[in-house]
């Protein structure tokens, strides 16, 4: 017999190849299907033992394997895909993005830093490196960008045109050449200057420092900050950097623009402020004077009609915001500054009324919106070192409290403010005296009007004071009385709405004076009037007594005929309420009552009688009774007269309203009723899935159906039924499942089909019979040495032989199915 060598195991022989490989598949069937059985948590604990036997080649063989057929979910692009295909998708990032996303990893770094994506951002603003890069420099362009980004001084149009003058206007050959030699002498001085300022920075870095000069934003947080030394040394060379641009400034050949300054367009505003310093002719000839008048001044037409030419004036609503002030004061500046400003509104000696709602004095000055709206006025007027000026045109200079609000304004916007000194007597007389502070040599006023049309339209304004005196004191007296007539009328109507007819006889003095007032505000003024011309002597003739009992009885039959109209207006709105009620419980009764009761006498119920019994009984009561009091109130309205009266129709429905009484106390058995009616849907939903599920399943949507079990059972069948129940075979045919209702019995036969390669088996069922309960015959088969847990079910027709696997389960159901046959034999 030949010897097997064996190796680390007395069962795997080692020389005989075939035998070895039959003996290991052997053994791996063995060890699935031990994994087929084991629970999750076993698998778990099997997998993590092999995996921990694994040297690294097998663990690398199973992340292969799994790198292969599993979808990897995460990826960075940038590793993967080529690189100039990362490149593409890296040009469409802004500069900003671009160093966002230059944090997020080295490979990312290393991309977004390329100069083929930096270069076209630099050439499309013009900004071109001075030197040309090595073949081994990293990130040139990318440097000189945010060099570029972070020396520059942006500039609106408006102030880019005061600052440069008119960049469009025509020039001549010569200038054109002069001006193209001028910019490529700066640009190459600047360059230079940036070209070794980078080159002493790049010498005292640190070594933690890239080199870049990048923004404070894109610095890491972690980033040591530099020393005392080499900041004074960075601070150093800028001053340097900035005294170059002026001297070059200086050395080039000058241009004038249109202004009369000299100006570069390629300056940035904050050395251009060094050059027109000393300017101020041109600056001033952009400055004019600007007055604002408010609307409430009198005759503010004439006084807009004397302002000078070349003063902006601008008239304003005295019930604008204090933003909506500004911004017209914006509008007509067009981004000038102004080199005096005027404002002439109303005010006396202590305060400015300059808008409504905002009388501004010492109390309110520092208010926030207050504050802000001097300090934005005041960028728009020149400095007191520039010359200029505040003027208002209310005598605040006459009073300790004005002056204390010019002096808080000067302080705060830095702008000298100036009011005129004269007494305030309410008229505008005190713009023509002295003016606080003047430094001029002349009255502010003379600044902006025309002092000859300032003079007519001041003492336009007092004549008009004087006459608008004299009116109202000559109407002041039919003011009065108007308004003793309105008050009358007023009070009248109080008494009448107020108060009943009972009460105004009872006070004889209230009769009295009301009825005297009534007389007198019935009369049109033309009847008044003929009356005082022909019919003065029959007045005197009639008694005062005459005269109020007279009123007395108007005044009855106006409330005889109140009251009626009254009366006639509450029977109909009753009558109207009544007919929508009825309405309601009529759509009530067709649309829900109607058509369950159809439902119900076609034998096609969707609620039982005793449901809708419960639901509806009362409501239809209450719909009959309502029914014959609507009837009742419309009769009586048809022949609706003052002597009328609904009385005894409301007083008979109060008798039989126990309707009501019934539905509040039957509302709680409506309300479970309701709800059990709700789990009923539910459960016809339930038989519908059941009865999709089950092929060939008559409609199972009955009332009051429900489902109480289902059970899984064996069918068999005897040999032979001559013999005794301990000595019969039984054979398994088929498997069957019992679905258990309130009043049936559904035999159906159970399938099951496994898919390959799955776990999962489908079940599927097929109809065969119902029973009714009520004709189910149920009988106990004794366990044997052959069968166990075995019973049958009797119906009229068929017979079934049944077991199931455990005991309990046929206890259970034998117990619940014999329940459920008893429970419908009793109904």
């Amino acid at each position: 017999m030949e010897s097997f060598h064996t190796r680390f195991s007395a069962w795997t022989p080692f020389s005989n190849k075939s035998l070895n490989t039959q003996l290991f598949q052997e053994r791996v069937a063995l060890i699935s299907h031990w994994f087929d059985l084991w629970t999750n948590k076993q698998r778990q604990e099997f997998l993590l033992t092999i995996f921990l036997r694994c040297t690294k080649s097998q663990l690398r063989f199973v992340q292969d394997w799994f790198s292969e057929r599993m979808q990897v979910a995460k990826v960075d692009f940038s590793t993967v895909l080529p690189r100039f295909i990362s490149l593409y998708i890296f040009s469409f990032l802004s500069p900003k993005d671009l160093c966002a996303a230059a944090q997020v990893s080295w490979p990312w770094k290393f991309l977004t830093e390329q100069d083929c994506l930096w270069m076209p951002k630099c050439v499309k603003f013009g900004w071109f490196l001075p030197y040309t890069p090595t073949a081994n420099e990293y990130g040139a362009w990318k440097r000189h960008y945010i060099a570029c980004v972070s020396h520059l001084d942006w500039l609106t149009p408006r102030e880019a045109a005061a600052t440069y003058g008119t960049l469009n206007e025509p020039k001549t050959e010569d200038e054109e050449l002069l001006e193209r030699q001028r910019e490529k002498c700066l640009r190459k001085r600047i360059w230079e200057e940036i070209a070794l300022r980078n080159k002493e920075l790049f010498k005292v870095r640190p070594p933690w420092v890239s080199g870049t000069c990048c923004s404070s934003v894109l610095k890491p947080r972690s980033q040591p900050r530099l020393s005392q030394t080499v900041r004074e040394r960075v601070g150093l060379h800028e001053a340097l950097e900035k005294q170059l641009v002026l001297t070059s400034l200086e050395i080039l050949p000058k241009r004038s623009n249109i202004s009369g300054s000299h100006s570069y367009p390629l300056l940035s505003k904050k050395y251009s402020h060094g050059v027109h310093k000393n300017d101020n002719s041109s600056s001033y000839a952009l400055r004019p004077h600007f007055i604002l008048i408010s609307s409430r001044i009198p005759a503010y037409e004439m006084l807009v009609e004397s302002v000078k030419a070349g003063v902006v004036s601008v008239v304003y609503e005295h019930s604008i915001t204090l933003e909506s002030l500004l911004y017209l004061i914006e509008k007509a500046l067009d981004g000038r500054k102004a080199h005096s400003m005027g404002i002439f509104s109303d005010g006396d000696s202590r305060e400015i009324n300059l808008l409504q709602g905002y009388k501004i004095g010492v109390k309110n000055l520092l208010r926030p919106e207050v504050r802000d709206f001097w300090e934005k006025l005041g960028s728009y007027v020149a400095t007191e070192e520039e010359g200029g000026h505040v003027d208002f045109f209310v005598p605040l200079g006459a009073s300790e409290a004005g002056t204390e609000v010019l002096s808080q304004l000067s302080q705060l916007t830095g702008t000298f403010f100036t009011a005129p000194t004269g007494i305030a007597t309410g008229s505008y007389q005190h713009i023509l005296s002295d003016w606080l502070g003047s430094q001029w040599g002349k009255a502010p006023s003379s600044i902006y009007f025309c002092e000859a049309k300032l003079q007519t339209w001041s003492s336009f304004t007092d004549f008009l004071e004087e006459t608008l005196k004299t009116v109202r004191k000559q109407l002041y007296p039919l003011f009065k009385e108007l308004q003793k007539s309105i008050s009358g009328r007023m009070i009248g109507q109080f008494m009448f709405d107020t108060m009943g007819m009972t009460n105004i006889l009872n006070n004889q003095e209230t009769a009295q004076a009301l009825a005297d007032g009534l007389m007198e505000l019935s009369k049109d003024d033309s009847e008044r009037s003929v009356v005082e011309d022909n019919s003065w002597d029959t007045k005197s003739r009639l008694s005062k007594n005459d005269l109020n009992v007279e009123a007395l009885i108007n005044l009855e039959r106006i409330l005889q005929k109140d009251s009626a109209e009254k009366r006639t207006r509450v029977v109909r709105e009753l009558l109207q309420s009544e007919r929508k009620y009825v309405q309601m419980l009529e759509i009530v009764r067709d649309v829900y009552f109607a058509p369950l009761k159809a439902a119900l006498s076609s034998n096609r119920a969707i609620l039982s009688a005793a449901n809708i019994q419960i639901l509806f009984s009362d409501i239809l009561q209450i719909l009959s009774l309502n029914r014959q009091f609507l009837d009742n109130l419309r009769d009586r309205l048809q022949e609706w007269g003052p002597a009328h009266c609904v009385g005894e129709i409301v007083t008979k429905f109060g008798s039989q309203l126990n309707t009501y009484t019934n539905f509040f106390n039957n509302y709680p058995v409506i309300l479970k009723t309701i709800e059990k009616m709700k789990q009923n849907i539910n459960m016809k939903d339930h038989l519908s899935d059941i009865q999709r599920i089950i092929w060939g399943c008559p409609t199972l949507s009955e009332v009051n159906r429900y489902l109480i079990r289902v059970q899984d059972v064996a069918q068999l069948h005897c040999c032979d039924e001559e013999i005794s129940f301990s000595l019969r075979l039984y054979e398994h045919i088929h498997d069957l499942s019992l679905f258990l209702f309130n009043d049936a019995l559904l035999v159906s036969s159970r399938g099951t089909s496994h898919t390959p390669f799955e776990r999962t088996s489908k079940t599927t069922y097929q109809f065969i019979t119902s029973v009714v309960l009520h004709r189910l015959l149920i009988e106990n088969i004794p366990d044997s040495k052959y069968v166990k847990n075995a019973f049958i079910l009797q119906g009229p027709k068929y017979k079934w032989i049944c077991a199931t696997e455990v005991e309990d389960e046929k206890f259970l159901w034998l117990s619940v199915l014999r329940n459920a046959i008893k429970s419908s034999m009793e109904k």
